[in-house]
C-alpha cells in the first residue's frame, strides 16, 4: 500500500449551549457526508468526534497532506454544519469560517489542521489529541517531554531505537518563521523558545537521520493556526489538535500519556482571555461549563490497519488519572479566586485582542506623568 496520510482537521460551528458542546446534530451531518466519501473511494476512512464546542474530523487517505480535495471536502463539511447550527440557533454558528469561500486548503481559513503521511509499520499505534479552550502552545510542554525528557520517557534512556532523540520543527507563530532543533544536543535552546508557548510552538517531531524510521515521515504534527491572527479580533480559542504516532522506534503509548497526568496550566478558558489547568478527561467528560472550562484534552487511540481506523479507544477513560483531575478541580478554584487579576488574567501583552486596548484609548489624556 502506498503511503497514508492521517488528517485531523476541527473548527468551532456552533455551541451547544453557549460553548459547552457539539449538537448531536452537526455529528450526524459530518458522519452522513463521511459516509458517502468512504463509499466512493476518496477517503480510507474516518471517525467523527468532539471535545467541547469543536467538531473533529478525523480522515484517512492517499492524497498526501494539504490536499485540496480533503481540505475542501472538510470545508463542505463545516459550512453544512453550520447550516444546521443555524437553524438551531447555537451559539457562535460558524464562528471557525473566517472567509467566505474554500481557497485551496483551510490553513489560514479558521479551521485547525494537523497531518502526517506515513508508510505503515508493521503495527502502527497513534494517538489523536483534541483540546478545548485553549492555544496551540498547550502541546510544547507534553510534546516535549514525550520526545525529548527522560524522566517522563524512559525509553530516551534504556531502548537503542530512541536514545539518540529526535528533531523539533518549531515555529515562530509571530513572525512566521520556523527552525529545525535537535535534541538533545540542542535541549537548552528548544526550551529558550518553546517555552514562550504563546509565540513559539511545535509543529512537528522527525526521527534522527540515521533512526529507523524514514527521517522524512513526521512522528507528531500539532495544528498551530491562530485564529486571532486572521480574524483580526478575538473570535475564539485555537482548540488545538495533535497526532502523535508512537511505540517501535517511537515512545512508547504509556510515555505518549504521561504528560497530561501534571495538569499543566494553559492559556485560553473564558473568553480565551485567562490561565487556567489542562484537565485529561474521558470524551463523555469533554464538556467544558465551569466558567467555560476548565480547558479540556481528550486522547483517542487507535491501530492504523491498511488506512482503516481500529478504535478508538478512550485513553484518558482512565482511574489513573483520577487524581490529576481532582488536582485540576484544586487549582482552577485557586486560579479563580484572582478574579480579573493577573495570573488568573492573561498579561497584557496577550490581552491585544479584548476590550482592554478600548478603556486605555478612552482613559486617553486623563494620564498625568509623575515625577
Amino acid at each position: 500500500m502506498s503511503k497514508i496520510t492521517i488528517s485531523l482537521i476541527k473548527a468551532d460551528v456552533g455551541g451547544w449551549p453557549g460553548h459547552a458542546t457539539v449538537h448531536p446534530a452537526l455529528i450526524e451531518t459530518a458522519e452522513s457526508m463521511l459516509a458517502q466519501e468512504k463509499t466512493s473511494g476518496r477517503l480510507v476512512d474516518y471517525r467523527v468526534m468532539a471535545v467541547g464546542d469543536d467538531l473533529q474530523l478525523l480522515m484517512s487517505h492517499t492524497k498526501g497532506a494539504d490536499n485540496t480535495e480533503i481540505h475542501g471536502l472538510a470545508w463542505e463539511i463545516f459550512c453544512n454544519a453550520t447550516e444546521k447550527a443555524k437553524e438551531l440557533k447555537l451559539y457562535g454558528a460558524g464562528q471557525d469560517l473566517l472567509c467566505d469561500a474554500f481557497s485551496g486548503n483551510v490553513k489560514g481559513m479558521g479551521p485547525g489542521v494537523a497531518e502526517l503521511e506515513f508508510e505503515e509499520r508493521t503495527a502502527e499505534p497513534l494517538v489523536a489529541f483534541m483540546m478545548d479552550k485553549t492555544e496551540p502552545g498547550a502541546f510544547n510542554l507534553p510534546i516535549y517531554k514525550i520526545f525529548g525528557d527522560p524522566f517522563n520517557t524512559a525509553g530516551l534512556i534504556i531502548d537503542p531505537s530512541v536514545h539518540m532523540g529526535f528533531i523539533f520543527e518549531v515555529w515562530d507563530i509571530q513572525e512566521h518563521k520556523r527552525v529545525f532543533m535537535n535534541c538533545p544536543e540542542e535541549m537548552y535552546d528548544i526550551l529558550a523558545l518553546i517555552g514562550a508557548k504563546s509565540r513559539y510552538v511545535i509543529k512537528r517531531v522527525y526521527p534522527k537521520p540515521d533512526g529507523k524510521l524514514p527521517e522524512d515521515e513526521a512522528v507528531a504534527a500539532i495544528s498551530t493556526e491562530k485564529l486571532y491572527q486572521t480574524a483580526g479580533k478575538y473570535v475564539g480559542k485555537d482548540d488545538p489538535v495533535a497526532l502523535v504516532r508512537c511505540q517501535s522506534g517511537l515512545p512508547a503509548l504509556g510515555e505518549v500519556l504521561e504528560p497530561f497526568a501534571l495538569g499543566h496550566l494553559v492559556s485560553g478558558w473564558m473568553r480565551g482571555s485567562h490561565n487556567g489547568p489542562l484537565m485529561p478527561c474521558a470524551f463523555e467528560d469533554a464538556h467544558c461549563t465551569r466558567f467555560d472550562g476548565p480547558p479540556r484534552v481528550i486522547a483517542a487511540g487507535f491501530q492504523i490497519a491498511n488506512g482503516t481506523f481500529v478504535g478508538p479507544v478512550d485513553l484518558f477513560k482512565d482511574p489513573a488519572f483520577d487524581l490529576t483531575r481532582r488536582r485540576v478541580q484544586e487549582i482552577t478554584d485557586y486560579m479563580r479566586r484572582h478574579g480579573p487579576f493577573e495570573p488568573h488574567r492573561l498579561p497584557m501583552e496577550d490581552m491585544e485582542y479584548t476590550t482592554l486596548p478600548d478603556v486605555l484609548k478612552n482613559l486617553g489624556t486623563r494620564f498625568e506623568n509623575v515625577e
